[in-house]
């Protein structure tokens, strides 16, 4: 799997929020700067164990160490998370993480499982999941700006499936096509899988 620079310092904050011992660190720094010592003391470590932990901290940005005598007084980045997160969790930046999952392979799978070698479904799924993607399958047999009468509408999901009733309210539910005096029309683009 492929990850961009993006992806990497992501799961590099990640990782250091995912240990509690570093939490607690974030935790205490939180409220004041402290020292290796001090630190390792309040929160029952070894002092090596903790250099260890803010070593990561230090790496990704979220403390700093700054020279006071013999010691080095290590203190959270408040503005540097702000700014990780904001750039980190940007709109874009999370999926850019997914950039290579196929997200069609959910619906392809539906479908094969539940379609016979004519294209007809075998059966309707009883899962919700599965009903909207076979809705979303037969939502495509319609055109857009063209309104079809009931009628027309079951001849052409009986291609589909007998329960034309069962997936004519379906479309109409999932506001895949809309419905007014017995003429429906196709009114939402196919969403994708959620």
């Amino acid at each position: 799997m492929e990850t961009d620079a993006r992806t990497e310092e992501l799961l590099e904050i990640f990782k250091a929020l995912a240990d509690a011992n570093r939490l607690r660190i974030i935790g205490v720094l939180a409220q004041q700067p402290s020292t290796v010592e001090q630190l390792a003391a309040m929160l029952g470590l070894q002092p090596s164990t903790t250099s260890r932990h803010l070593s990561y901290l230090a790496h990704v940005g979220l403390v700093s160490a700054r020279a006071e005598g013999y010691y080095s007084v290590y203190r959270f980045e408040a503005a540097a998370l702000e700014a990780l997160a904001q750039r980190l969790l940007a709109r874009e930046t999370l999926p850019a993480a997914a950039a290579d999952v196929d997200l069609d392979a959910f619906d392809r799978k539906v479908l094969r499982d539940f379609t016979g070698a004519d294209g007809r479904l075998k059966q309707l799924p009883a899962q919700l999941k599965k009903f909207d993607v076979v809705l979303r399958h037969a939502s495509k047999l319609f055109a857009f700006d063209t309104q079809y009468s009931e009628k027309q509408v079951n001849e052409i999901l009986a291609q589909l499936h007998e329960d034309t009733a069962t997936l004519r309210r379906g479309l109409v539910e999932r506001r895949l096509m809309a419905r007014d005096h017995g003429v429906y029309w196709r009114v939402a683009d196919v969403p994708a899988s959620p």
